[in-house]
This record gives structure tokens, sequence and C-alpha cells, in this order.
């Protein structure tokens, strides 16, 4: 078996990945390549993956190089976390828009932010999909990168057909919504689908009993509520609870980020994800400095994320139920065939298998359809390079339309293309 991570430098992601598929002891030969473009930082994650080698006295064959080519052929699986344009371009995806009075806590999903995202990243992405075709045509890609949605759908519409779509939203909202009610994560049972970052819990339940009544119960109480206010207002009023936080959902939809007493009232303005990513100080970074350094010895434990189930599904055939992207082949019927969804989905030996949904309820799969708009011009735009397609995607999302008139639209959406061309290729009119 042969693991390639392309963006090994996002450290963290990396070393979770690694112990995850090392805490299955039958997985533990196997050639790891690792590749990211920052020498410095994938040189760090180099040294900690041959320390944890010496350490567990591992099987396993270890590359690395800042040119993926060099250790891709004969990859089994590729596992991708790049952020095109760093934290530099991600400034700007946030910092524009907000000048315009268009409020992103994370700005990596849909609106104007998520949008250039994408512009960046879609055409890196199908470079790698040719890589692929070329080195490892068999591989199954998991992609981590967002934006998730337009990512994989144009990676799967343009580029390379094995790929699947993971985030950790999913089972990280089923234990915040376990803990609101006082119920035990592992008694409960859920059914979620719609969109990435926007997906629906159709079903949560403990021993074949509705939970919903409590959730709708629990958020009487003002203490609970303003733990999440934006997706319980939400619950209010759709009838159903959502997969993202409050503070990204409230980019999602116009009723929340238009107005200064709306963002003050759900409290969206706090949590910038951009001023996470860059605080100086990582404490797990250190950790793993240290780890690298044989200062302290590296603990191998299994997370909740899917990335290692999947991969152990693949190869050994123990069936594995994740929530994954991919795209909407009847999948859902009240969504556009063809765009990106996220379903359950199963693994097993050799294959991954979407779950049959059906039909969302009507509510939700409308606020769905609001970026799905946003999500199918904007893969079109970045696979094309046209800057109309780019305005018009822009011009469709929910929280900038609430916020801006069409010309101050298309303004924003030329100074985001003058301030960010350095990372952008070029495009047409």
């Amino acid at each position: 078996m042969k693991i390639t991570i392309i963006g090994a430098g996002s450290l963290g992601f990396t070393k979770r990945f690694i112990l995850d598929i090392l805490s299955f002891p039958e997985l533990r030969e196997f050639t790891l390549a690792l590749n990211d473009i920052d020498e410095g930082r994938l040189n760090l994650i180099t040294k900690w993956a041959n320390t944890l080698k010496k350490q567990e006295n591992l099987k396993i064959e270890i590359l690395s190089s800042t040119d993926r080519k060099d250790i891709m052929e004969n990859s089994d699986y590729i596992i991708n976390t790049i952020r095109v344009g760093g934290l530099e371009a991600f400034e700007l995806d946030v910092s524009i828009p907000r000048k315009y009075g268009v409020h992103q806590a994370v700005g990596d999903t849909v609106g104007p932010g998520g949008v250039f995202y994408a512009l960046r990243t879609i055409p890196v992405l199908l470079e790698i999909c040719e890589d692929i075709r070329k080195l490892c045509p068999e591989a199954w890609f998991l992609n981590y990168t967002n934006p998730m949605a337009m990512n994989t759908w144009a990676m799967i519409k343009y580029g390379h057909k094995k790929v699947v779509g993971l985030c950790h939203s999913i089972q990280g909202t089923a234990w915040q919504l376990s803990n609101y009610i006082g119920v035990p994560y592992e008694e409960v049972y859920y059914w979620a689908a719609g969109i990435n970052h926007m997906a629906w819990f159709l079903e949560f339940k403990r021993n074949g009993k509705d939970l919903y009544p409590l959730l709708f119960e629990a958020m009487k109480d003002p203490e609970i509520f303003k733990k999440d206010p934006v997706r319980f207002e939400i619950m209010k009023h759709f009838g159903y609870f959502v997969s993202e936080s409050s503070f990204h959902m409230a980019e999602y939809v116009p009723y929340f980020n238009k107005r200064k007493e709306l963002i003050d009232k759900f409290n969206t303005h706090g949590w910038i994800y951009l001023d996470v990513c860059k605080n100086a100080y990582d404490p797990a970074t250190e950790k793993l400095k240290r780890e690298s350094e044989g200062k302290e010895k590296i603990e191998i434990s299994r997370s909740n994320e899917y990335c290692s189930y999947i991969i152990n599904a693949l190869q050994k055939g123990d069936i594995f139920r994740f929530n994954g992207s991919v795209l909407n082949e009847g999948i859902i019927e009240n969504l556009p065939y063809g765009c990106c969804v996220e379903v359950p989905c199963y693994a097993e030996k050799g294959n991954i298998r979407p779950a049959r949904v059906g039909y969302l309820p009507p509510q939700c799969a409308a606020l769905n359809k609001l970026n799905i708009n946003v999500q199918e011009l904007a893969v079109e735009a970045a696979v094309k390079r046209k800057k109309s397609l780019v305005y018009q995607a822009i011009s469709l999302d929910p929280l900038t339309s609430a916020v801006l008139s069409l010309e101050e639209i298309k303004n924003m959406v030329d100074e985001m293309f003058e301030k960010e061309k350095e990372y952008l290729p070029d495009f047409n009119e």
C-alpha cells in the first residue's frame, strides 16, 4: 500500500492522518510519500515521521519531495490538504469583502472568499488529477481542501472519477447535539445529507427514539441557545439542525450577517478563522517539534476523522459508513443532478458506494440550492477562466446579495481580482 499526502506541511492534519492509519495494526506496512511546496514544513513533518518510525520500529518506507511527481507513482491513496495562496491570499478573501460590508467569519466555502479560494485551487487540483492519470490512475483521492463542494465537483467532472470529499462537521455536530441534550454520543444514531457545511440531520435517534423533541426543548434554555445561536435559529424556523458551526452557517444564508444588530445578536463577529490561522504560537506545532527531536514520546491513537477508516475498509473490506462529498447522480432527488452533495457513503473492499437519500425536506433543499447556484457557476468559472461567471456566482451568493447592489458586487470582485492576481491564473472577460 502506498499513501501520498499532498500538502503535508499542514502539520496537524498530516500528523493526525499518520497516527490514525497506524492505529490499525493491519495497515502498518506501507509506503508513505510526503509532499509540500514549503520545504521547511515538509522537512519538519518528514523528520517527525522518521522519528515515529524509529520509535515504533515500523516497517514503513518514507519518501519526501517538494515535487509531487517525484513520489506519486503507484500511489493507492492520495490525501489532499493544500491551501493555494497560503494565508496571504486567504486574508484578502476575507478583508476585501469585509470592507464592502460582507462579513465572513471563515470565508472558505461560498461567498466571495469561497469563490476566490476555488478560483485559485481548482486549477491546481486539476493539474494533480492530470498527474494521477499518468502516474497512479487507480488511486483514490481523499480531499480535505476547501471549498469542499466546488473542489470535489470540479475534480470528478473534469479530472478524476475516484474522488471523495471529507470533512469532520457531521460527526462533530452529532457530538455537540449529544451534549446539548445529555445523551452519550456512542448511543446516538444519525442520518445526515445535503451539501458540505450545510447537511441536515434528517434523523437523530437513540434506541430508535426520535431525539428532536429533546433538541427543541434544550433550545429554550438561553445558556444552550447561545452556544449555537444561528443553528438553533435555523432549526426553529426550518425544522432541522444543520452540520456547520454558527459562525460559519451565518455566511451561507441572508439572515444574520447583513446588519450590525443581527451580527451582535447572534454573535457572528467572533471566531475569525484567519486570526486563528495567523496565531504565531501554535502549541500543537511546538509539541510536534519536541516529538520529532525525541524529547517527547509520540502517542499513537485514533481520532474520529474518516480517512483511516476509509483506507482500512478499501484495503481490508471492513464496511465503514461515513458522510462524504460526491456527485449527485440521483442520490438526492430534489437537488440538481450532477451537483456535489454530502451524503452517507459506504467504504468497502475497493469501492466507495454512496447511499440513496431520496428527497430532502423541501425547505432544506431550497436552502441548499441557494449555495449550489454559486458553486455551479464558480466551478465553471475556475475551469473556463471567465470573469463574467465569477461576477454572476458572487451576485447569487445569499449573504452578498443581501448586503450589496450588483454594481457594488462588481466593484468588490474587481478589487479582489486586482489584489489577488499573483495567486490566480489568467482570466478572460
